[in-house]
C-alpha cells in the first residue's frame, strides 16, 4: 500500500496530465485541418485521465480520513498512561493542531494543564506561544551538540539583569584581580541581555505527523535543540559576526586578552597562569580536538603515552571540543550566559510535497559577564634574536 505522500504524488502527476491533455484539446479545437476522429480520440482519452484522477482522489481522502482517526483516537485517551507517557501525549496534542489545526482540535484542558499553558488569546495574557515548561525543555535542555551549555548558564528570564561579579563583601576591597576592577569601573556593575532574533525551523513530513506521539515530539523538539544549538556556537566563535552580535563571540576584537605560547600546548598553560586565582580554579578550556591531538603527541614524543589518557591529565582542568574555537579560550565559563527572552511559533504547509513547516522565533542574547574571567590562547613561535 503506498504511503500518503506517494498517492498524493501520483495524483499531482496524473494532474499535470490532464492538464497537459486538456491544452492539446483546445489547440486541436482551433485547428481546422485535425479531424474530429481525432478531437473524439482525444476528449476520450481526458476522461480516461479524469476518471483515474477521481479514483486516486478518493483514495488519498479515505487514507488520510483514516490516518486522522487513527492520531485523534490516540490523542484522546490519557488514564491508560504513566506520568511521562502522559506529557509526551499532551505534547503531540499541541504540535498536532499547531501544524495542521484544520485537522486537528485544540489541545484537551488535560493536556493544558499537565503542560502550564495559557490558551491563545487568554485574558490572563496568553499570546501564540508554546507552553511555558516546554519552552524551556527546549531551549535550556543540554545537548551535546553545543558543549558550551555544560559549562555555561542558560536561562530563560526575560529582561535578564545580572551583577557582574557573583558577589560582594561589605566594607573591604575585596576585588583583588587589576584587570576585573578595571572592567567593573569601566562598564558598571550589572549586565543587561538583550534581544536578537533567531529562526529555528523544522520540517515535519506527513509521516511523523500522523504517526505516533513520541516520534512526533522526539522529532520537533530534537530538530529545534539541534537548530538552536548550532546557532549559538556558530555565534559564540565567528571572528566575523553580524552588527550589533559582535559580544556575542569570544573573539570580539580587543575583549578578551590573548596570550601566546610557541605551541598550543604552552599558549594554553600561558593563559591559565594569566588567569587570576578568582577565575583559574574554576578553569575550563574549550578548543579544537585537532588541536588537541597535536599537543598529545608531541608529548608522548614515543616514551610516554598521552593518547589513553583523559584530556584533564594535560593541563588539570576540564577540556571541552568544539571544532569553532580556532584559538583556545580559557576561563571560568559560569562568567558566560546564553539567556533567551520571549518567543513564537508559526507554521506552514507545503501541501504537493506533504510537509509541515515549524518554526519557532527566539528572542535571546549571549555574553560574558567578565572579559577578565576569560584568556585566548594564541600560538605566536619564538623570533630569534637578531632577526
Amino acid at each position: 500500500m503506498p504511503t500518503i505522500y506517494e498517492m498524493k504524488e501520483n495524483r499531482n502527476n496524473i494532474g499535470q496530465q490532464l492538464k497537459k491533455e486538456k491544452n492539446e484539446l483546445y489547440q486541436m479545437s482551433n485547428d481546422t485541418s485535425v479531424s474530429m476522429e481525432d478531437i473524439k480520440a482525444k476528449k476520450d482519452r481526458i476522461g480516461d485521465i479524469e476518471q483515474r484522477f477521481d479514483i486516486v482522489s478518493e483514495q488519498l481522502n479515505e487514507a488520510e480520513k483514516n490516518q486522522k482517526a487513527q492520531a485523534q483516537k490516540m490523542q484522546s485517551d490519557f488514564s491508560r498512561l504513566d506520568d511521562e507517557g502522559k506529557v509526551v501525549k499532551a505534547k503531540a496534542e499541541v504540535y498536532r493542531h499547531m501544524l495542521a489545526p484544520n485537522e486537528y482540535s485544540k489541545p484537551s484542558t488535560e493536556a493544558l494543564q499537565l503542560l502550564h499553558a495559557i490558551p491563545a488569546g487568554n485574558e490572563s495574557g496568553g499570546d501564540e506561544l508554546l507552553a511555558t515548561n516546554m519552552i524551556k525543555e527546549v531551549i535550556t535542555a543540554p545537548t551535546v551538540t553545543n558543549k558550551l551549555r555544560e559549562l555555561s548558564p542558560v536561562t530563560n528570564i526575560k529582561g535578564l539583569e545580572l551583577p557582574r561579579i557573583m558577589f560582594t563583601i561589605d566594607d573591604d576591597d575585596f576585588i583583588t584581580d587589576l584587570e576585573t576592577a578595571k572592567e567593573v569601573k569601566a562598564k558598571g556593575d550589572s549586565v543587561s541581555f538583550n534581544r536578537f532574533k533567531s529562526k529555528l525551523k523544522v520540517e515535519v513530513s506527513d509521516t511523523v505527523i500522523h504517526g505516533s506521539d513520541i516520534d512526533l515530539v522526539s522529532y520537533i523538539e530534537n530538530g529545534l535543540k539541534s537548530a538552536a544549538a548550532a546557532k549559538e556556537k556558530r555565534v559564540a566563535f565567528t571572528k566575523t559576526p553580524k552588527v550589533g552580535e559582535e559580544h556575542m563571540s569570544f573573539y570580539q576584537t580587543g575583549a578578551i586578552t590573548e596570550v601566546t605560547g610557541v605551541d598550543i600546548y604552552n599558549a594554553v598553560v600561558n593563559a591559565l597562569a594569566d588567569l587570576h586565582e578568582d577565575y583559574r580554579e574554576q578553569a575550563s578550556i574549550v578548543m579544537r580536538y585537532s588541536d588537541f591531538i597535536k599537543v598529545t603527541s608531541a608529548l608522548s614524543n614515543g616514551t610516554t603515552n598521552f593518547f589513553d589518557a583523559p584530556p584533564e591529565r594535560i593541563w588539570g582542568k576540564p577540556v571541552k571540543f568544539m571544532d569553532g574555537a580556532v584559538d583556545p579560550v580559557v576561563g571560568h565559563f559560569a562568567y558566560f550566559r546564553l539567556n533567551y527572552d520571549g518567543s513564537t511559533y508559526d507554521t506552514d504547509k507545503d501541501v504537493d510535497k506533504g510537509i509541515y513547516k515549524f518554526v519557532l522565533t527566539a528572542w535571546y542574547d549571549q555574553k560574558r559577564t567578565l572579559d577578565s574571567a576569560f584568556r585566548i590562547a594564541k600560538v605566536a613561535p619564538e623570533v630569534p634574536e637578531g632577526v
